[in-house]
């Protein structure tokens, strides 16, 4: 009785801590609207930014990955919570012991070899242990932090209030869409069973690749709070940036390769961009890590992807329009179709251009599709709004944060010869085909 009036005191102090912030943030903005008052979209993104930068956990993840999605938010807000920090102090030893015990029993060390008592690495849902096991292996533990699924609601609740605010201040975009699928995808984060079923997905889809390297899961030393994984060695990506352009080459072949196969072939995506879930060995293979936020589609979003590449590249409009009714979206008009279609060029911009170069030229890798962004929602401002489907959001998100990759390398590669020979032969019947058997088999649920 006393966890649970723990439980539900942490709850009702998230909530209004939360609601504190942002909703004193909102309000603001709110009253300078009222107010007949000039808008200053800098100084209301620092604003929210000084309040969400007291919060830790689930609200600042949320921020980050809004930040990242072209056009989600305005760009002087998408500048702003960029650079908020989502990593959180550790938990201490303690509080690790109480909930490796409530995880794995009261005698949860005697499973182990060794167990570090100071954590690897920390973020905002949780954090990560080196260890052994009984027969050596290194092992990554993954210890979720306690009441994570209390305060990842009442964030969420918080997260409508902001984009409640921003609809009536901004007409170009309708979030609500975004607001779902954000919320989805950090609620799925929470389930480290489903995790695991990703990671076992992943090693079955990137198998005929052996350069990429996907953990392994212990399942007997797991939970649905606790994932313990093959402790992958490798250095940070960013290391490697001076690196000659043949290594760097080689490591932007391997990314676009990481994230296209799966997509291409099993209508899947890695939909977090983070740089630190790259790691490179000193053979110059690639670690791909952490399987939180995996975004499946059924197999005709991957032919709409497809057809919006062909429509490009033969100029044939009609076929453009079928790519965004495929995607979900409804209803759109020449112009908004055009204006939609300056993004998409962006986007596909290097796989359209069949010869070796670097993914963007006299870009700096922060940013990366803010001026296409901004460009579209200056024109959506004037036809919109315009609702993006939810299986929209993490593809955008990915892609950005892959080309931003591609630029702090400096690759050049032929993007175009790459992004054919993933989708050659392209079937819709042989995608949803291969998903259904690896899906099956991984005990992922089908889209």
């Amino acid at each position: 009785m006393t966890d649970e009036r723990n439980s539900l005191t942490r709850r009702l102090k998230r909530y209004a801590d939360v609601t504190s912030a942002v909703g004193g943030a909102a309000a603001r903005m709110a009253g300078n609207r009222i107010m007949g008052r000039e808008r200053d979209t800098r100084s209301e993104a620092a604003d929210l930014k000084a309040a969400l930068g007291n919060l830790k956990g689930p609200l600042m993840k949320v921020a980050q990955m809004l930040a990242s999605v072209p056009d989600a938010l305005p760009a002087d807000f998408a500048v702003e919570l960029a650079t908020l920090q989502t990593q959180a102090p550790p938990m201490g030893w303690p509080f690790v012991r109480r909930r490796m015990i409530a995880e794995l029993g009261a005698d949860w060390e005697k499973r182990f070899k060794t167990f570090e008592r100071d954590a690897a690495a920390a973020a905002s849902l949780g954090q990560v242990h080196r260890a052994t096991d009984k027969k050596g292996r290194a092992l990554a533990c993954k210890l979720q932090y306690a009441d994570m699924a209390s305060a990842v609601e009442a964030d969420l609740a918080q997260l409508k209030l902001i984009f409640a605010v921003y609809r009536r201040m901004d007409r170009a975009i309708d979030p609500s869409e975004i607001a779902e699928e954000v919320g989805a995808r950090l609620r799925e984060e929470l389930d480290y069973r489903r995790e695991a079923a990703h990671i076992a997905l992943y090693r079955d889809m990137l198998k005929d690749i052996p350069q990429i390297h996907v953990p392994e899961v212990f399942h007997d030393l797991s939970t649905e709070r606790l994932l313990t994984m093959s402790w992958e060695e490798g250095r940070p990506i960013l290391e490697f940036k001076n690196r000659p352009l043949a290594d760097r080459n080689k490591l932007a072949t391997l990314l676009f390769r990481a994230w296209w196969h799966p997509f291409s072939r099993f209508a899947t995506i890695h939909g977090d961009p983070h740089l630190g879930n790259y790691q490179v060995r000193e053979n110059l293979d690639l670690n791909l890590l952490d399987y939180g936020c995996i975004r499946t589609f059924k197999p005709k979003f991957v032919g709409g992807v497809i057809d919006l590449y062909r429509a490009l590249e033969r100029n044939e409009p009609d076929l453009a329009v079928h790519a965004y009714e495929t995607w979900g979206f409804n209803g759109l008009k020449k112009e908004v179709i055009e204006t939609l279609n300056i993004w998409a060029r962006f986007i596909y911009a290097p796989m359209l251009d069949n010869r070796v170069r670097t993914v963007a030229n006299g870009v700096e890798p922060s940013a990366y599709g803010r001026k296409e962004a901004f460009e579209v929602h200056k024109r959506l401002s004037q036809l919109g709004p315009v609702k993006p489907p939810r299986e929209f959001v993490f593809m955008d998100r990915a892609a950005i944060g892959l080309g931003a990759v591609f630029l702090h390398l400096a690759a050049e590669l032929n993007f175009h010869k790459l992004f054919n020979e993933e989708i050659e032969g392209f079937s819709l019947a042989e995608v949803g085909k291969r998903q259904k058997t690896a899906f099956a088999a991984a005990k992922v649920p089908l889209p």
